[in-house]
């Protein structure tokens, strides 16, 4: 009987075929979203035009999980239109946390992420489990995980 191994084949083909597009949808969809805080810096590697305010944008940042741990930061203007797009690296395995558990903080957090785009590094803030995001300037952040401020 032909039909049961045309199904057969047809089965493998189909179950190869999502298998691909799963591994491959780790690279092209988002592990997580962050929207910039309003009252945060931008990231260094985000230049504004001349007369142009922070107020004027908004930054979100996409994590990826693929070969390597990724964010792409997105700066959009006040009419949503995107301005510039960056994709940087992440350093490490997984988010970081300070060594001495700070006060006021839910456990767990803060959280760090060191991210470089090009060669301009920056570190990420996630303060509690909500999608937003800052960077942080803290010479204590910075000392202990590495980064050259």
């Amino acid at each position: 009987m032909p039909i049961p191994r045309v199904i057969s084949h047809y089965s493998s083909v189909g179950i190869a075929a999502l298998t691909l597009l799963l591994l491959m949808g780790c690279s092209y969809f988002p592990e997580s979203s962050f929207t910039l805080a309003n009252e945060s810096r931008l990231p260094r590697w985000f230049k504004l035009a001349p007369g142009q305010l922070r107020a004027d944008v908004r930054v979100t940042m996409d994590y990826y999980i693929d070969a390597g741990r990724t964010a792409k930061f997105t700066l959009r203007n006040s009419y949503g239109f995107v301005l510039s797009e960056v994709k940087g690296s992440i350093k490490g395995t997984e988010p970081l946390q300070r060594g001495t558990k700070l006060q006021g903080y839910a456990p767990g957090y803060p959280e760090y992420e060191v991210v470089t785009v090009g060669d301009v590094t920056d570190i990420i803030e996630h303060r509690k489990m909500e999608p937003i995001f800052y960077v942080t300037d803290d010479p204590a952040v910075w000392a202990e995980f590495g980064g050259h401020g």
